[in-house]
């Protein structure tokens, strides 16, 4: 059976996965923001099964260009909650699968600091997984 989302549906799960990396990014801000985004962005192109496909268009139409990580984070958590409940709706396998992936994208992130993540980026991570859990 092949599932088809719509636009508006791939722009979500696009927003969501690349948000929560953008998000990363800007909590390490002080650190090495570039390569949290880079390290995060790898491990989201390598998403398998739907969420892959999805993943790996281009992402037109995403756009998180806030002046404020605030205002990314209006963007991008309430889709991180969006398309895990689209996805438990319409493929429960691919919600397990997009959670998979983004956590993977944290650790990934994550990992670009020597030790332990800095306390902002953990707690922007524990937001980011609480927006994953909320669905």
């Amino acid at each position: 059976m092949s599932i088809s989302l719509t636009d508006q549906d791939k722009l979500t799960l696009r927003t969501a996965a690349y948000g929560a990396v953008t998000l990363l990014s800007a909590a390490d801000a002080a650190g090495s923001p570039h390569k949290v985004a880079t390290d995060g962005s790898i491990a989201l192109s390598s998403a398998t099964g739907l969420v892959g496909h999805v993943l790996a268009e281009n992402p037109k139409g995403a756009k998180l260009d806030s002046k404020s990580v605030a205002g990314i984070a209006d963007q991008v958590l309430p889709a991180l909650t969006a398309a895990m409940s689209l996805l438990k709706r319409q493929v429960p396998a691919e919600a397990d699968n997009f959670r998979s992936t983004v956590f993977v994208a944290i650790e990934a992130a994550t990992r670009a600091h020597k030790g332990e993540p800095s306390p902002t980026m953990a707690e922007m991570t524990r937001k980011i997984t609480e927006a994953l859990d909320a669905a």
